[in-house]
């Protein structure tokens, strides 16, 4: 990485620049991003201020143009954004509590991630502490500097044993197979199966060897050091079937010395995220009771160190709190939350009362540490400006001032779409809210062609922040249309379950206001509209080919097209909880809302866009769809990802194919002007009973 990046001059009027101007004014018309800028793109995360507030910790990633993967490296700086430098390649830093020491994840021996620590001081000398086998994450000082502990993958012993024969002498056998007994498996994303449980561990901050503290067949959360430095708490599933249930976990607290551990709630409900006062005294948390819901919004809780004294703080907020911290004083947490397409730090008092936003606007702040002083640094998007450090004062948090502006080289002199937030209103008059990016010689009065971009999840939240995709896409002459349709998180719990045991369903009829309302504003192509999108997007967009004509094109990425199939080859058991039965109880509600079923319908030409390795949404699922699509006479291609778990875009050339197929996908169908296929269909009225 060249340090020259660290400082840059950007000249941002530019950006204001219409791309196209009047040739007779003699003005060079701006530049517009294009796919290519994607290799000098740079983000920034996990931003750290020193104990004494003077100084901030950071992660700068950058792509590796030559090996095909990311580089993360971490950089200090003053607490007023001056003297950026290099530190270290590696990610995730912390502190020592008494500033001296650098704590971070980085490559060692014998290979992969291990902990690290630098010394920050003039010599700035480094020492591995680990030499693990898997790689350790949430790793955290204690209190007196003294320990780390983490967590890591522990593999799960295979105990049964078969009387193989001895092989004989220079014999080439096949290694031995993998016994699998979980009832959920994962795999990473170089495809190899993790069959194994997250403990809990310490080691020496001088090194040695790792002390496992936790035992058994069930995953424990990231844990929390107790400010006397005695003891650590954490969430844990229940039993071993709650990695099925999946929504069952407790918070427990662990003596370090003995081992012993001892739960702290007990309610059936998942209780997750505990963070100590700094006293000691009491423990927040989020969790809820038990439901059936696909989407429950979390609530912000307080218990005493013991577990008792229960109090909730958010009953009435009915969004999930995250990034809990603790005032100095002990009077006041923080967090931050996703609402309405953004995210906020707000604030309750730890005695109760109402929920204050801290921050405001359209902006998407990521609030990563609070010092003593109330100085608060994070991570900051808008729809003009990539992901940033910033910094905030709580007692006037009115001002954010922007530390980094680690992309303003490859933005310099470029034009970039405007994004305009939107509300729709649909059929059965629930409103949603999505954003349309225009390109940068955008002209009212004139239509363009359109893409539908539909998030994953299908409990997720598309936000209001940059996006460097569709700035691409927008510079090549569309406009781009992405929304928040039921389900979505941010609007709360009903409106996020709103989807169960009907999805796909009322979102599609969202999805189709938004579309219907930029085309009667005048600005969509009706000929020329196109839709996309992965994972719960991908079902999204099979089911709306199967449902409407009046896309030239589709893609559907990484999708759902078979739920019975699919209930046998994800990698993840929630699937069952946003259906009323299971298929071999009734496969009647699996068949009705598979888009596969609907695949006679379809006209639309469908591209299909898959990872070889994906076992969330597995490629059978796109196989399935694909042979449909062939067998029905409708056009269509299989784009097969390598090196690609779930989704098509985590190394950096296949962002570029994705891009770009996508793109060349769409061009090849024009609509009733490049097409015989007409796209009359009504937008509200369904294909199929």
């Amino acid at each position: 990485m060249s340090l020259a990046r660290s400082a840059r001059v950007t000249a941002l009027a530019v950006l204001a620049l219409p791309l196209a101007l009047d040739a007779q004014q003699g003005v060079r018309p701006a530049a517009r991003v294009t796919v290519a800028d994607y290799l000098d793109w740079e983000d920034v995360s996990d931003a750290r201020l020193s104990p004494d507030g003077k100084q901030v910790l950071f992660t700068r990633r950058t792509v590796d143009k030559v090996n095909d993967k990311w580089d993360s490296a971490i950089w200090l700086m003053n607490a007023d954004g001056t003297r950026q430098r290099l530190l270290v390649q590696g990610s995730n830093p912390r502190w020592s509590p008494d500033g001296t020491k650098l704590l971070y994840i980085a490559d060692g021996k014998p290979s992969g991630n291990q902990l690290w620590v630098r010394f920050m001081d003039a010599e700035g000398a480094v020492t591995q502490l680990t030499r693990l086998t898997e790689a350790p994450t949430d790793a955290e000082w204690s209190p007196d500097g003294t320990q780390i502990a983490f967590r890591m993958s522990v593999p799960k012993k295979d105990d049964w044993r078969i009387a193989m024969p001895a092989a004989p002498k220079g014999a080439k056998w096949t290694e031995p197979p993998r016994v699998v007994t979980k009832l959920e498996y994962r795999r990473d994303r170089q495809g190899f199966t993790d069959d194994g449980f997250q403990h809990v561990f310490v080691v020496g901050s001088d090194g040695g060897v790792p002390r496992q503290l936790t035992t058994g067949d069930w995953n424990h959360g990231a844990p929390e050091w107790m400010p006397d430095g005695k003891s650590l708490v954490f969430s844990a599933l229940r039993t071993p079937e709650a990695d099925y249930a999946w929504r069952e976990s407790d918070i427990y607290k662990l003596d370090v010395a003995t081992g012993t551990i001892r739960a702290l709630t007990t309610r059936k409900g998942p209780d997750a995220n505990p963070v100590p006062s700094p006293d000691g005294r009491w423990i927040a948390y989020t969790g809820y009771d038990s439901t059936d819901a696909t989407w429950q919004d979390a609530a912000l809780h307080v218990m005493d160190a013991e577990g008792g004294n229960v109090r909730v703080l958010t009953a009435k907020f009915d969004r999930t709190p995250q990034g809990i911290r603790w005032s100095a004083d002990g009077r006041t947490l923080w967090f931050s939350a996703e609402n309405e397409g953004y995210r906020h730090l707000y604030a309750v008092n730890a005695a109760g009362g109402d929920v204050r936003a801290i921050t405001s606007g359209k902006r998407v702040l990521n609030v990563t540490d609070i010092g003593r002083d109330g100085t608060a640094v994070g991570i900051q998007s808008t729809a003009l400006e990539p992901n940033d450090v910033v910094r905030l004062s709580l007692r006037a948090p009115g001002e954010i001032v922007r530390l980094t502006r680690v992309n303003d080289d490859v933005l310099a002199g470029k034009a970039l779409g405007q994004v305009q937030e939107l509300w729709f209103t649909s059929p059965d008059g629930v409103r949603t809210q999505g954003w349309l990016v225009t390109p940068p010689d955008f002209q009212a009065g004139r239509t363009y062609p359109l893409m539908l971009e539909i998030h994953g999840g299908p409990h997720a939240m598309y936000n209001g922040g940059f996006s460097l995709a569709r700035q691409e896409h927008v510079a090549n002459g569309y406009v781009l249309l992405y929304t928040n349709p039921r389900g979505s998180t941010g609007y709360g719990s009903a409106f996020g379950n709103a989807i169960k045991n009907a999805y796909p369903g009322k979102d599609f009829d969202d999805l189709m206001a938004a579309v219907d309302t930029v085309v009667g504003r005048g600005i969509a192509d009706p000929n020329r509209l196109y839709v996309f999108g992965c994972s719960g997007g991908g079902v999204l967009t099979s089911w709306i080919v199967g449902h409407t004509d009046r896309f030239a094109a589709a893609s559907a990425n990484c999708p759902v097209t078979n739920w019975l199939s699919f209930v046998g080859t994800t990698d993840g058991a929630s699937w069952y909880r946003n259906f009323a039965k299971l298929p071999w109880e009734d496969p009647s509600e699996h068949l009705r809302r598979s888009p596969l079923m609907y695949v006679g319908n379809v006209k639309t030409p469908t591209m299909l866009m898959t990872g070889v390795q994906d076992l969330r949404t597995p490629m059978p699922q796109t196989e399935e769809y694909y042979q449909a699509l062939r067998l029905r006479k409708v056009p269509t291609a299989m784009i097969r990802f390598n090196n690609e778990w779930h989704g098509t875009s985590s190394t950096p050339s296949n962002w570029l194919r994705t891009q770009l197929y996508l793109r060349s996908w769409f061009e090849k169908w024009q609509g009733p002007a490049g097409t015989p296929r007409t796209t009359t269909v009504s937008t509200t009225t369904s294909l199929v009973p």
